[in-house]
């Protein structure tokens, strides 16, 4: 890491508010803060959704919507960045303040090549040309594969890896002096997260730069931070040194988000095996492409020879990275998709589902149905909650008194108010919504639930809470859990048993404990030694964290 050069902070905020728009549920986003960027340090903000992060960078960056209100100082380069002329803040937006946004995909251009879109960076700034050496150079430093070709393609024919990169290499173009990333990790697989915390950690050093990383997630701020504020409704609860605020927690929010970290312990064992409910066998899917006139034709296998067996009352984790083929499995379990081979039955249930035409599937839908990841994507906007849980009810002959009782009776097993039935999914938190997705879909009362990274894009304390609920509906109503996720500690918080999936195939399967304290697989062990601050994070107490202790100790 770059050593301090100086006394004087880089970046100096004080007493820092930025309004709310009227109606909204508190007055001000950000409340009298005050904060420092050291330089040649990470500081890194956490809190949830809402705690005034991501406004404070915008308010660095001079990107504060109007009409709301900005007070305060913004301290940097001898100016006040809260009170400036917006042709001086764009001079120093890009230049000596870089920012990378959480959602590259939504940031970048989508019908401009990436290298033009780092070239209009040096033209916005005057940067005289020529620009191609410097664009292959700045891609190649990022580890993207074929820079001089890469520059040539457009954003939605790259990862959320290869994006994420293009935009730290935008914001890196002009060497700023402070880099801001906005969850620049945020929903990504965790080999990519630690890729691009390694990349952040390894420019911050060359460049002797500052860099204010935006999380809700303290293991990535166990693996890169220097410094850390938490935020809460727009003030600053805790700071401190990294090591300090981990391991001596000292306000309650601050031990509420720790806590809420999932930790990377096996869930104890069943006591008795259970019934079975629902099996996969030979299950394959493969993605064909015509060939062009300069094109070959291609073949991915999604899927190859996948198989499972699901208990009632179990939770069998699929884990994985993206591109694996885990969703692609979890859509042709729901029959979403069609499976070219292969073999999905339900108990009781003697034919092959996968052969089963949509006449004959209809009355067995309701057996099996689906959380996605997106909660605001697979909600209608258009529909009050009411109208999209009792859906499934009404499309099965339920009367709307009788639905809108049961409706009720789910918002309350869910968590949420009854009263919740009349509002819009735009009135929701995204863990709200996820709620009211994961109430849809126990609407019809099925004996299998698929949730498809249902908590990758939450906040921690949320991300817990729909966990908890996800456990504590299983454990009352005996539903089988197909779970599919990216992370391998939500696994161990809530998976009986794991199979790991890598480019189709399953390379590794058994029950928690064995699979992730005794992986057999390179590929395994890579996905664990991934994990954001591993070994860093205090540990926590109880059964599990005990049980988990003592397997490490017979291994060694």
């Amino acid at each position: 890491m770059g050593q301090d050069t100086t006394s004087t902070p880089l970046v100096s905020i004080e007493g820092l508010r930025i309004s709310l728009p009227l109606g909204s549920d508190r007055v001000m986003a950000v409340d009298g803060i005050d904060l420092s960027v050291k330089p040649g340090k990470i500081l890194c903000i956490v809190g949830e959704s809402g705690s005034g992060k991501s406004m404070t960078a915008h308010a660095i960056m001079g990107l504060v919507p109007k009409p709301l209100k900005v007070e305060g100082a913004i301290h940097f380069d001898g100016h006040n960045l809260a009170d400036i002329a917006p042709s001086v803040h764009r001079g120093i937006r890009g230049s000596r303040i870089g920012m990378v946004f959480q959602e590259p995909m939504a940031a970048l251009n989508p019908v401009m090549k990436v290298g033009k879109q780092i070239e209009e960076v040096f033209r916005f700034h005057n940067i005289p040309g020529p620009y191609d050496d410097r664009i292959v150079a700045l891609l190649d430093s990022m580890g993207l594969p074929e820079p001089e070709l890469l520059r040539h393609a457009y954003p939605f024919r790259l990862s959320g890896g290869q994006r994420q990169r293009v935009m730290i290499a935008m914001a890196l173009a002009l060497d700023p002096a402070l880099l801001i990333a906005d969850e620049p990790t945020t929903a990504l697989d965790v080999t990519t997260q630690k890729q691009i915390l390694n990349l952040l950690k390894t420019a911050q050093h060359e460049r002797q730069m500052s860099i204010m990383l935006i999380t809700h997630d303290f293991g990535v701020v166990a693996e890169i931070g220097d410094e850390v504020a938490v935020m809460q409704e727009g003030r600053i609860v805790e700071r401190g040194a990294v090591k300090d605020v981990l391991h001596d927690p000292q306000h309650p929010y601050t031990q509420t988000l720790l806590a809420a970290v999932p930790d990377l312990s096996p869930r104890p064992a069943a006591d008795a095996e259970p019934a079975p409910l629902l099996s996969a066998a030979n299950v394959s899917k493969t993605y064909r492409t015509r060939s062009g006139w300069f094109t070959p034709g291609r073949e991915v296998h999604a899927v190859q020879n996948v198989s499972l067996q699901l208990g009632r009352g179990e939770t069998v984790g699929v884990v994985g990275e993206s591109g694996s083929g885990k969703s692609t499995f979890a859509r042709i379990v729901v029959r979403l998709l069609t499976a070219d081979e292969g073999d999905v039955r339900l108990d009781g249930v003697d034919a092959n589902l996968l052969d089963l035409d949509t006449r004959q599937l209809a009355p067995l839908r309701k057996r099996v149905q689906m959380v996605f990841q997106d909660p605001f994507a697979s909600l209608n906007p258009r529909r009050t909650v009411f109208e999209i849980v009792a859906q499934g009810l009404r499309a099965h002959g339920v009367g709307r008194r009788e639905a809108r009782r049961r409706v009720e009776e789910l918002l309350d097993l869910v968590a949420l108010d009854p009263s919740a039935a009349d509002r819009y999914p735009n009135a929701f938190s995204g863990g709200q919504r996820q709620r009211i997705g994961i109430a849809r879909a126990l609407a019809l009362e099925p004996d299998v639930i698929v949730a498809d990274e249902p908590v990758s894009a939450l906040d921690v304390s949320i991300q817990a809470r729909v966990l908890d609920l996800f456990a504590d509906i299983q454990k009352r109503l005996g539903i089988g859990l197909l779970f599919i996720t990216h992370d391998l500690r939500v696994a161990a918080q809530i998976c009986d048993r794991v199979i790991v999936m890598r480019k189709g195939e399953v390379v590794e399967a058994g029950t928690s404990a064995q699979v992730l304290f005794d992986p057999q697989h390179e590929y395994t062990r890579l996905l664990i030694d991934s994990i954001p601050g591993r070994g860093q994070m205090p540990k926590k107490h109880g059964p599990a964290t005990a049980a988990a202790e003592a397997m490490e100790r017979t291994r060694e």
